[in-house]
C-alpha cells in the first residue's frame, strides 16, 4: 500500500535497551518470532526475512531497569502482512500461555504485550485503507473490543506458527512525551509529518502519505515528565527512512530553523525531539 516504502517517510527501525540480552533474545525469538541477523556480546540485530532488520536490542553497561513516569517508549508496533498472520500469532500466544491485550481501532486490529523488561509491543494488521473514515484531515480511530471469533476464522488449518512472516515491517512507534505544543512543532514543521488525529489534549497521531499514523505521542506519563536516565531500559532510538538525500537536507534545515539540534554521527544524522527521544534520519 506504499505506507512503508519510499517516497513516504516512515519508521524503518527501532532500537531498544534491555537489561539482559540473553533473556530478551529468548523472548523475541520464541514468543515474538524474530530471527537473529547479527549478534555481539551486548547487541543483537533481529530480522524476519534473513536480510533486513526492523528491530535491534542493546544491553548497555551498568544498565538499570525501566524507569516509570518518564518520556520514551510507549510501544513500537509490528505490522504483519495478512490477517491470518495475526490470527496465527493469537493461537501461538494461547499455546504458550502468553498474556496480551487487544483492540479494534477501526483502521487496524491490534494485540498488545510487554517484553521481559516492560518495553511495550503492539502487533497488528491494517484494514484496507478504503475502509478508513476521514473527516477532513483527521482519520477516525477508536478503542473497541477485538472480535476474536471473526479473526480466528482466518487461521489456516494445519498451518502451525512459523515465526514472524516475511513482509513484516515496523508499522509505527508511539512515544511518551512531556508536552504536545513543541512536540507538534518538531514533528510537523521539523520532520514534515501531518497531524491525522488528535486525542483530546493528551495525544497526537502523525503520518505522511495519509497513513493512519507512523508516529503517536502522548502525555499519559504526565505533563513535564522527565527524560529517563541514559542507562535505563527503554528506547535507544528509532530511524526514519526519508525519500532521498535532498529530503534529508531539507529536514535538517527545517529542524535547525525551529531550534532543534542535528548531529552527524558515522554518516548518520541524529536529532532529538523536545522530550529527548532520539531520532535517526536515514535515507
Amino acid at each position: 500500500m506504499g505506507f512503508h516504502s519510499k517516497p513516504t517517510t516512515f519508521v524503518g527501525h527501532v532500537k531498544i535497551k534491555v537489561e539482559n540480552l540473553e533473556r530478551s533474545l529468548k523472548y523475541y525469538q520464541e514468543v515474538i518470532g524474530f530471527d537473529i541477523l547479527e549478534q555481539t556480546d551486548s547487541t543483537a540485530i533481529l530480522t524476519t526475512d534473513g536480510k533486513t532488520s526492523i528491530l535491534s536490542l542493546v544491553q548497555p553497561e551498568n544498565v538499570i531497569p525501566k524507569q516509570g513516569r518518564t518520556t520514551g517508549l510507549y510501544h513500537f508496533a509490528i505490522l504483519m502482512p495478512e490477517r491470518s498472520d495475526l490470527a496465527n500469532i493469537v493461537v501461538h500466544f494461547k499455546e504458550k500461555g502468553i498474556r496480551f491485550g487487544s483492540s479494534d481501532h477501526l483502521v487496524s486490529e491490534a494485540l498488545y504485550l510487554n517484553d521481559p523488561d516492560g518495553n511495550g509491543i503492539e502487533i497488528y494488521i491494517d484494514r484496507e485503507p478504503s475502509k478508513w473514515s476521514w473527516r477532513g484531515e483527521e482519520v477516525a480511530m477508536t478503542v473497541d473490543p477485538l472480535d476474536f471469533k471473526n479473526l480466528l476464522t482466518t487461521v489456516v488449518p494445519g498451518k502451525s506458527w512459523q515465526g514472524m512472516p516475511e513482509g513484516t515491517v515496523m508499522g509505527h512507534i508511539h512515544l511518551h512525551v512531556s508536552e504536545l505544543k513543541k512536540t507538534e512543532e518538531f514533528y510537523v514543521k521539523g520532520l514534515g509529518f501531518d497531524v491525522v488525529n488528535r486525542y483530546g489534549a493528551q495525544a497526537l497521531f502523525l503520518s505522511t502519505g495519509k497513513y493512519h499514523h507512523h508516529i503517536g505521542v502522548n502525555t499519559w506519563n504526565g505533563v513535564g515528565a522527565p527524560t529517563p536516565p541514559e542507562k535505563s531500559v527503554g528506547l535507544e532510538s528509532f530511524s526514519l527512512i526519508l525519500p532521498n538525500e535532498e529530503a534529508r537536507k531539507k529536514i535538517v534545515s527545517n529542524l535547525q530553523k525551529i531550534g532543534a539540534n542535528v548531529l552527524e554521527e558515522s554518516n548518520n544524522f541524529i536529532t532529538y525531539d523536545p522530550s529527548g527521544n532520539r531520532v535517526v534520519l536515514a535515507v
